[in-house]
């Protein structure tokens, strides 16, 4: 009979087990703000490569770039600060794990008139609350020079001023806003849901609102999104603009055509100075030059916003949706292969599992590119809808209802129907994605700058959220959903 085996020993079974969440926390951090610059870094030097090899003039005159190994050495040594995010999570979980103790204890001694649960989560609440603060702080404490700015007037001594700004820190903080209110909102309705069901009044529709919270998030903040991209983009992050851009694969003249539709610079029926605008864009694509005069087509022909797909509204979705899934399909597709390939790379793995899995990892980067392609589908055939097919019938053919319809209501029906593509995804998917988008989408509603004297405010719902978050997670792992409960589950695993 053969021995057992014994297990074999965790990469941190040698560090006290009050250091371990703080080491995990660090790495986890660390990782997470080396590892997608180094991806950057590496796709970039072989592209730079293989342009290089062509030897062509546009390469030649191309600036050269940052070498690759001081490049490397700025990745990697870039987040060992004492301000960077990999030490601001070792200060939160550390924090949280050596504060819990001494206060459980002070709440014992000096609280005893509560129950013992109701002290273990008060002290567990506080510790967290404290941590999250403090680590936020230090956080924050890092000036950057796009929250500075240097002032033309100079102060008493006769030197310029310079005014700091906060909101760097904004996006982790609508992160940990929206997770503690999906965390608050998932443990009411579960409670809701037991008291129905243990009174036998849980229906049909409670069982579809369930099914369509996450979708519904979704749409609401992927629409919430668009609306700011095509109105205000200053408001986004200027990366996300960047990809939303890409994505949508769209003439620029046409986006600030509907922004001078909207406040009223480019008015139908009037010569107001805006033909060249569109009348350059005609000339472009090969169409009449008074297309694109507001004063003479009232309003610009459906055909524009196709950008070359013909005058039907349908071939153009039809032909957008083609389009952005091959755009999609080829991002997704090699991710998954790799990921399917990592997964299948021991020695024991059959052939049958390495086809199910290459089978897995094609239908699921199909299934993403389709979520993808609908979604960017939608929400033109949603403007089209509003310009041409239903609009014009519900709000009016002449000049006034036209400059509504481009003026914000053809958007918001692109922006209304573009999020509910999620419902491509599978169901497991659909929640990680709700949560990713839905701190982003909070985003366009906040000033990405704003004075350091209100960020207090800001710290407070950052350390109100995350203690709310650990607190829940240590009293209900299941509580907290998708790739966070997974990242809170490795940095606090026994």
């Amino acid at each position: 009979m053969a021995a057992a085996t014994s297990p074999r020993p965790r990469w941190d079974s040698a560090i006290a087990p009050i250091l371990r969440p703080l080491v995990r926390a660090y790495l986890f951090g660390y990782a997470s703000a080396a590892g997608p610059r180094l991806l950057t870094l590496v796709l970039q030097h072989a592209a730079r490569r293989r342009r290089d090899s062509k030897q062509t003039t546009t390469a030649r005159d191309t600036p050269p770039a940052e070498p690759f190994l001081p490049a490397l050495q700025r990745i990697l040594l870039g987040p060992l600060g004492a301000q960077s995010f990999p030490a601001f999570c070792a200060a939160l979980v550390g924090g949280t794990t050596f504060l819990e103790l001494p206060l459980r204890s002070f709440f014992d001694r000096h609280a005893g008139n509560i129950s013992a649960v109701a002290r273990r989560r008060l002290s567990r609440w506080l510790a967290s609350f404290i941590a999250a603060w403090l680590s936020l702080r230090l956080l924050q404490s890092k000036q950057t020079p796009s929250f500075t700015d240097v002032t033309a007037e100079s102060g008493p001594d006769g030197v310029p001023q310079t005014i700091h700004y906060a909101g760097r820190t904004l996006d982790l903080t609508l992160l940990a806003v929206t997770r503690a209110l999906d965390v608050i909102g998932g443990e009411l309705w579960h409670r809701r849901k037991l008291r129905r069901e243990a009174a036998g009044t849980w229906t049909r529709l409670d069982r579809a609102a369930a099914r369509l919270a996450d979708p519904a998030l979704f749409a609401l903040s992927s629409g919430l999104i668009m609306w700011t991209w095509i109105y205000l983009p200053s408001r986004l992050p200027r990366a996300y603009n960047k990809w939303i851009s890409s994505a949508a694969a769209v003439d620029a003249r046409l986006i600030a055509a509907l922004q001078r539709c909207r406040d009223r610079t480019l008015l139908y029926g009037h010569d107001t100075n805006q033909a060249p605008l569109l009348g350059a864009m005609c000339a472009d694509y090969g169409w009449p030059r008074e297309w694109g005069d507001p004063a003479r087509s009232v309003p610009f022909p459906c055909e524009m916003v196709h950008m070359g797909s013909g005058p039907s509204c349908e071939y153009h979705a039809l032909a957008r949706f083609a389009q952005s899934f091959r755009w999609a399909l080829a991002s997704y597709l090699p991710l998954s292969l790799l990921l399917a390939a990592r997964s299948t790379t021991t020695s024991t793995t059959s052939r049958h599992a390495r086809i199910r899995a290459l089978r897995r990892a094609v239908l699921s980067a199909a299934r993403s590119s389709a979520f993808l392609g609908a979604f960017i589908t939608l929400f033109y055939y949603g403007v089209c809808l509003a310009r041409t097919r239903v609009g014009p019938h519900v709000l009016g053919k002449d000049a006034a209802a036209r400059q509504k319809i481009d003026g914000g209501y053809c958007v918001a029906a692109g922006c209304a129907l573009c999020g509910w593509s999620i419902l491509l995804e599978n169901a497991g998917r659909r929640k990680d994605i709700a949560l990713f988008v839905a701190p982003r989408a909070l985003a366009t509603l906040f000033p990405r700058r704003y004075g350091l004297e209100k960020q207090w405010r800001e710290t407070l719902a950052f350390a109100a959220s995350v203690a709310v978050v650990l607190t829940c997670f240590k009293e209900n792992r299941g509580r907290v959903r998708g790739v966070m409960g997974g990242v809170l589950g490795f940095v606090f695993r026994e």
